[in-house]
């Protein structure tokens, strides 16, 4: 009977649900939904406000502080190439963020020494409880990244294009000076020329 209704000629969706529901029969508990009158398929513009995070929010969890990060045990130790360790990561309060301008960065003010316990192993022979060391981070600061305070501190011209080798400048005042001191050029039995700040043979 079930194989001559569904090969009739009645509506194709009415003949599907009635050979559907005769093949796969669901026992639900009184009052009981079937699972396609509970489905819901969202719309594209059936979406929540909760899925916009505020602007505060964002910013406070990007602000440069100190996070916990997952470390690699032989990023902090490359010379231990003869042992594996587990776990191979660690983790530890490092600073992290970003800062307001692009020429800052965030980095660590104070840090600590912390000892974990790990288990290391040599080349799969033997392996026992071991105590490794590293550095956390307490706080954590925006400063200027080094290329760019050395781009700012070098404003002086250079003393001798020639012989920047025997000068000395002072970064703050830009006075060039002698490398070379009159007891250097003496105890070579040589004269200091203060002019070219080379030692020279002295004058007859």
């Amino acid at each position: 009977m079930l194989k001559s209704y569904c090969n009739s000629r009645r509506p194709v969706i009415t003949i599907l649900k009635h050979c559907r529901d005769a093949i796969f029969p669901l026992h639900l508990p009184r009052g009981g939904k079937r699972f396609n009158e509970t489905a819901h398929i969202p719309k594209d513009g059936d979406k929540s406000k909760n899925d916009v995070v505020p602007f505060m929010d964002v910013y406070n969890k990007s602000m440069c502080r100190t996070r916990e990060m997952l470390v690699d045990i032989f990023q902090e130790y490359p010379e231990e190439i003869e042992h594996t360790y587990i776990p191979s990561c660690v983790v530890l309060m490092r600073c992290a963020g970003c800062c307001n301008d692009e020429a800052l960065e965030c980095v660590p003010t104070e840090t600590k020494n912390v000892t974990m316990e790990v288990i290391q192993v040599k080349q799969r022979v033997s392996q026992h409880h071991f105590l490794l060391s590293f550095t956390e981070h307490r706080k954590c600061e925006c400063r200027p990244k080094p290329e760019v305070k050395a781009k700012k501190e070098n404003h002086c011209e250079p003393c001798s294009e020639r012989r920047k080798r025997l000068f000395v400048q002072d970064p703050l005042t830009c006075k060039c000076s002698c490398k070379f001191t009159q007891l250097d050029c003496k105890s070579r039995q040589l004269e200091l020329n203060e002019r070219t700040c080379r030692c020279d043979k002295p004058r007859r």
